[in-house]
């Protein structure tokens, strides 16, 4: 998107299809998504159909890592935040985070987010990273919210593979299970905001299970507060070892 500032638009309308609303509304994402167009375009990749303009996306942000698994941010929010934080002081970063991939869903089903992937390794490379780290979002858990993470990240379909597709594709590509990042966005707001956002009525305090989240959201009728705390799983490919 260095290349092709005008894709960003188009782009991130993809993301706005795909996604459950109260997904739009994490106060990092929403603080910091035009930080991406702005500071890192060259880390921004679109794909693009022979007729119908940008077909699926990828966002990534570099950053600095130790390389050890301990030296991983908590999360999607905590690599958002410190890619800016290290540009702001100056620290060369070491990796890139892959933040989102997006496909439209009349492209789904295509092999595309595979081909994002390995365009935001591309990139990567290009830049003189030694991994991309990624976030990741598993696609089919939000069909088990009940389900831990730390168990469902160890399901395996009938034929061995990792039962989740996002996962599986990630693995395919070379990537290696890190670690579980149990808080990896945090987003709150107002009962009524997220009866808005879900379509549901949360009568009382409690635990609510909702269409899309990866987990149940915690409701607070007296705080007049909902909060979703999402897990997500971090993936790592090496990318000094795809070289060799």
């Amino acid at each position: 998107m260095a290349q092709r500032p005008d894709l960003w638009e188009p782009a991130t309308a993809i993301g706005e299809k795909v996604f459950p609303e109260f997904m739009h509304h994490d106060p990092v994402a929403n603080r910091n998504w035009g930080r991406l167009a702005q500071d890192f375009p060259g880390f921004q990749v679109a794909l693009l159909g022979e007729r119908d303009g940008v077909v699926a996306a990828g966002y990534s942000a570099p950053l600095y890592w130790d390389g050890t698994t301990e030296g991983l941010p908590e999360g999607w929010d905590a690599a958002f935040e410190q890619a800016l934080a290290d540009l702001a002081s100056g620290r060369e970063p070491t990796a890139m985070s892959a933040l989102l991939t997006t496909v439209d869903p009349a492209y789904q089903g295509r092999g595309l987010s595979a081909a994002v992937l390995e365009a935001l390794k591309a990139e990567a490379r290009k830049a003189g990273m030694r991994a991309m780290i990624a976030p990741v979002r598993p696609t089919m858990k939000a069909r088990y919210p009940l389900a831990p993470i730390e168990a469902y990240v160890g399901w395996r379909n009938d034929r061995g593979e990792v039962f989740d597709p996002w996962l599986r594709v990630h693995e395919k590509l070379g990537a290696k299970f890190s670690k579980i990042a149990p808080s990896s966005m945090d987003i709150s707001g107002a009962v009524a905001q997220w009866e808005g956002w879900t379509g549901m009525a949360f009568p009382q305090s409690g635990r609510y299970v909702v269409p899309g989240a990866l987990c149940p959201v915690e409701v607070d009728r007296e705080q007049d507060l909902v909060r979703y705390v999402e897990p997500n799983v971090w993936m790592v490919h090496q990318l000094a070892e795809d070289q060799n």
